[in-house]
């Protein structure tokens, strides 16, 4: 008979192996191995071109260094950061009852749906001087520009939330006496969230993008203007630090939106 000692000594490879495999899956699951394989192939590519042309990610490292020490780098992810977070906001506060208004009425989807279609193939870049011209160079051009390109991004992707819901549902809704206003809370804004979700995420993108390009022309701070000023001095470390930056600052708005929808928007179906 097979004693206890003889037993554990047998499973022992087992239960190495099977330590080991959810490790590995740990690791996959972090994207470590991406980012390793991503400075291994800048490294090596950096290593055959001119710095001035490809820093590698050291030379990148010490730009950073170089940048944080009188604290001007913490000042331009805080001045790009606060206006993507203002503009993203208020798009956001906008076009979504707008977006649930449109997609209920019929008859404003017919009058306001092609508009809507044109404008929004019309980047928010072809904008900036405009905005310029009619809110100032100051912060309100930015923030509206970013309103811009958030508002279409989040308003079509609710209204194909709406336009989403089973007519039956809403018919079932009415027939129970349901008002409106009921038909709108109940039914309609809890199958639209996912939606909404989605479009607020992708609206996260757009975001950076405008503000980067408004940045780059009026503005005395910020991430875009430090690229574009780091051009001038012909300090390509710089702008590398700037695309990490803002790489890492776009992540970890991603990073928490997707964990307060997992949090508190679960019971919607909503897929993070």
């Amino acid at each position: 008979m097979e004693t206890i000692a003889q037993h554990e000594v047998r499973d022992k490879p087992a239960k190495k192996e099977k330590a080991f495999k959810s490790l590995w899956k740990s690791i996959l699951k972090t994207g470590i191995l991406t980012w390793v394989g991503l400075l291994v192939i800048w490294s090596i590519a950096a290593y055959f071109s001119d710095p001035q042309f490809l820093p590698s990610p050291l030379a990148t490292l010490q730009g950073a260094i170089e940048l944080s020490k009188d604290g001007s780098l913490f000042i331009y992810m805080g001045y790009s950061f606060a206006r993507v977070l203002a503009g993203w906001f208020l798009g956001n506060l906008i076009a979504i009852p707008l977006g649930l208004f449109i997609g209920s009425n019929q008859v404003i989807r017919s009058l306001v749906e092609p508009l809507i279609n044109f404008v929004r193939f019309i980047p928010p870049l072809a904008f900036i001087t405009l905005f310029m011209l009619w809110f100032g160079i100051g912060e309100q051009s930015k923030i509206f520009l970013i309103i811009y390109a958030t508002f279409f991004v989040v308003t079509i992707n609710t209204l194909t939330g709406v336009l989403s819901i089973s007519e039956d549902k809403i018919k079932s809704a009415k027939s129970m006496g349901a008002s409106n206003f009921q038909v709108m809370r109940y039914v309609i804004i809890p199958a639209s969230v996912p939606y909404i979700f989605t479009g607020a995420k992708l609206a996260m993108g757009s975001s950076f993008m405008a503000i980067v390009g408004a940045e780059m022309v009026a503005a005395n701070e910020g991430v875009g203007f430090m690229i574009w000023n780091a051009r001038l001095y012909f300090q390509t470390d710089w702008i590398f630090v700037g695309l990490v930056v803002l790489g890492l600052m776009g992540f970890l708005m991603d990073r928490l939106f997707v964990w307060i929808g997992k949090k508190f928007l679960k019971r919607y179906n909503v897929v993070a």
